[in-house]
């Protein structure tokens, strides 16, 4: 069995329930509405220092895993409105860490990416706020293992990676 780096997971990887309950669905959406504010707060302060410090050996620092949130999160919001217009589409998935290689916003400020988090998560608590049970369990397909995923999954998913990114500038700050 292998171990996982605490490091790298520091809240474990995601584990995807086969049954969501109503209360475990709200619970991800209010992760999700309240995760931008709790991100900002947590950054701030921050000094360049800190901002390039990477939360492993490694890893990405905390200005690259802020500017990966907003990448990642754009992703999502657009996964959702394609399966809830399309019949169970097979998305794009995107090179994470060359997205984040790219020199666009290498040592950039942090805010255009708080931002634009602030923006889609509201978009996005704002569509899941009105989607109907069965909305819910529409689907998208990933190509990466070709796997089914439902909408009330792939909430649960990114309130999982909110959390986990927010624990690894929780560790970067601690170094």
């Amino acid at each position: 069995m292998q171990t996982l780096n605490p490091e790298q997971y520091p809240i474990g990887v995601y584990d995807m329930p086969s049954e969501i309950s109503q209360s475990t669905l709200q619970k991800w959406i209010k992760t999700l509405e309240t995760f931008p504010a709790q991100l900002r707060d947590r950054v701030r302060d921050l000094n360049e220092k800190q901002l390039d410090t990477p939360y492993r050996d490694g890893g990405w620092t905390v200005r690259r895993v802020v500017h990966h949130l907003a990448d990642s999160h754009h992703h999502s919001y657009i996964r959702f409105k394609w399966a809830l217009t399309e019949d169970n589409p097979v998305i794009k998935p995107y090179d994470e860490k060359g997205w984040n290689d790219l020199p666009d916003l290498k040592d950039e400020p942090l805010e255009w990416s708080l931002k634009h988090l602030d923006v889609i998560h509201f978009k996005l608590v704002r569509l899941l706020k009105v989607m109907t049970d069965s909305d819910f369990d529409k689907t998208f397909v990933h190509p990466v293992g070709n796997k089914k995923i439902t909408l009330r999954q792939n909430v649960g998913q990114y309130a999982w990676h909110s959390l986990h990114h927010f624990a690894h500038i929780e560790n970067a700050l601690k170094r």
